[in-house]
């Protein structure tokens, strides 16, 4: 029976493609010939720019930007689509947002019609970010795998969105969601992020210290498991390496790393790499994120707008998957953080929603400034957003005929 499957192994070398059938599934290239609405522009807010804010549904505004010059020019999409939570949400003010009420099939079609325009807009170099929850975070995987190639998956993050809850009964306290990352190609816009140094942290990490310099550094093992023939596998120093183990590095450059100072003999002449820690750096930020709770309950500048996400998070994202001058694209724009990030680090936003709370919030930030909500202090874990007002962002206001008129009722478009 062993032989027959590993026989069988290697006859299937070939990865079999997974994939999710649900009734209604459409092929990408009915998607992408779709029929859309097309968006004129109703309103410029400071001026003339290169900033947009379509009103209106987002697959007509995703096929609309695809027909008219957009394509391949997007370098970061983030999206924070409803959850497919079967609830309505409100603003500060009890006033209706949006409503979250698709599920199953229904949800997934809807989201992956859109993302597969997504993909179509995104540069060859670019990146998107996909929010999510438990509710559809997982089956979201697939789909995403499907679109955008399961190799080109980066990441899945998991983010604590809040503070622990005390009042959870018979189950665990739901305190986080996810991110789905993912680029359009191998060759992606990456600046790697950092978190700051914490002293204690440090020390814990980089317990020594270099009497020549000054420097902290910590002892790591100039082996690695498994054996070899080429050079990694001969004497070194008069050493071999450990019984079912190679050298790190040719003898050559354990010579040079010696020479430099980053060899640690110990007094019974063990060699092990000095590794130096670069508290200016700081730490490389990793997949699970502990610092960037939502502005709900903190004492932040915020819009109202229900689910309105971590400020400091978008600057993180924004400033890791692109560049000044760049295109961010945020199409369930809520709040506009997405865009507010993009706009403080230099880099030019679109952003599209259909809701006319959202593009109160838009103009809250943009326009007439943001409020202080909430008195809560945080401790030191906790990344304070204190963003001052944004001074006149300039951007155009893109509508349908159908959402014009929804405008000019909120007075928008004076």
């Amino acid at each position: 029976m062993a032989t027959g499957i590993s026989s069988n192994r290697k006859k299937c070398s070939k990865k079999l493609r997974i994939s999710i059938q649900y009734d209604g599934k459409m092929c990408d290239s009915n998607i992408l010939q779709k029929d859309f609405n097309p968006f004129s522009l109703v309103r410029q807010v400071h001026g003339e720019s290169a900033n947009k804010f379509f009103f209106g549904d987002n697959l007509d505004a995703l096929l609309f930007m695809l027909n008219n010059g957009y394509k391949k020019t997007v370098s970061l999409i983030y999206i924070d689509p409803p959850f497919a939570t079967a609830s309505n949400f409100v603003n500060r003010d009890q006033t209706f947002a949006y409503s979250d009420a698709m599920s199953g099939g229904e949800y997934v079609e809807f989201l992956r019609q859109r993302l597969i325009v997504m993909r179509e807009l995104l540069s060859d170099t670019g990146s998107i970010y996909l929010h999510l929850d438990g509710n559809m975070a997982f089956t979201m995987k697939l789909i995403m795998d499907e679109i955008f190639g399961e190799q080109n998956c980066r990441a899945f993050i998991t983010r604590k969105k809040c503070s622990t809850k005390n009042y959870t009964k018979n189950t665990f306290g739901n305190i986080s969601d996810y991110i789905l990352f993912y680029s359009k190609e191998t060759s992606y816009i990456w600046n790697r992020p950092f978190d700051s140094w914490e002293y204690e942290k440090m020390v814990e990490q980089y317990p020594y210290v270099d009497i020549k310099t000054g420097r902290r550094y910590k002892k790591v093992p100039i082996h690695a498991p498994g054996t070899r023939n080429g050079k990694t596998g001969t004497e070194w120093r008069g050493k071999l390496p450990p019984k079912g183990k190679h050298w790190q590095y040719t003898p050559e450059k354990l010579d040079e790393l010696d020479a430099a100072g980053e060899i640690y003999w110990s007094p019974t002449g063990n060699p092990r790499r000095m590794v130096f820690c670069e508290p200016d750096k700081g730490i490389p930020i990793q997949d699970i994120w502990l610092n960037y709770r939502d502005s709900i309950n903190q004492a932040q500048k915020t819009t109202g707008y229900p689910t309105e996400k971590n400020y400091e998070m978008l600057k993180m994202i924004v400033n890791t998957s692109s560049n000044p001058g760049d295109f961010v694209l945020d199409c369930f724009a809520g709040s506009g953080t997405t865009l507010g990030a993009a706009f403080e680090l230099n880099r030019h936003w679109i952003g599209v929603d259909n809701s006319i709370e959202s593009i109160k919030a838009v103009f809250k930030r943009f326009v007439t400034g943001l409020e202080i909500y909430g008195d809560y202090v945080s401790d030191h874990s906790v990344k304070q957003m204190t963003l001052d007002i944004l001074q006149k962002c300039p951007f155009d206001v893109l509508a349908t005929k159908n959402t014009a008129s929804i405008l000019d009722k909120a007075n928008f478009l004076s």
